[in-house]
C-alpha cells in the first residue's frame, strides 16, 4: 500500500476529478469512478443509487465546485474515507456549502467511490 501522503494525493485527485463538469457531464467517467453498489445520502436527505447519481449530476448546471479542509483516514488497507467541505458556485455566481464524505475502495488498482455523503453548511467562518 502507499504511504498516507499518496493515498491522500490520489483521492483527492479523484474527488477533485468528480467535481469538474467535463466529468459531471460524463456518464462513461462517473461509471468509471463509482461503484456498481454505490449509495448517497445526499444533502436532501434522500438516498441515491449510482444509477440516479449519474443521472442527476450530468443535468447539474455548475460552473465550479472547490473543495477544502481535504482530509483521509485509511479505514483498511483497501478502503479510504475523504472528508472536505465543498463550495459549490452557480452559474449566477451563487454560493452553496457543504460538508461532504466519502468512502473508496480499491480492487485491484482501480479506486472507486462507493459511499459519499453531503451536508448541508454555512459559510466558514
Amino acid at each position: 500500500m502507499k504511504n498516507q501522503k499518496e493515498i491522500t494525493e490520489t483521492i483527492r485527485l479523484l474527488e477533485e476529478k468528480l467535481l469538474e463538469p467535463v466529468t459531471r457531464h460524463s456518464a462513461v467517467e462517473l461509471d468509471g469512478l463509482l461503484a456498481d453498489d454505490f449509495i448517497e445520502f445526499g444533502r436532501s436527505g434522500r438516498v441515491f443509487d449510482k444509477q440516479a447519481v449519474i443521472s442527476r449530476i450530468q443535468k447539474d448546471e455548475t460552473d465550479k465546485m472547490n473543495l477544502s479542509d481535504f482530509k483521509v483516514v485509511i479505514l483498511a488497507p483497501d478502503i479510504i474515507l475523504a472528508t472536505y467541505r465543498a463550495t459549490k458556485t452557480e452559474t449566477d455566481g451563487q454560493k452553496s456549502y457543504s460538508l461532504r464524505s466519502s468512502i473508496w475502495r480499491r480492487t485491484g488498482d482501480k479506486w472507486q467511490m462507493f459511499f459519499h455523503q453531503g451536508t448541508a453548511a454555512s459559510a466558514k467562518p
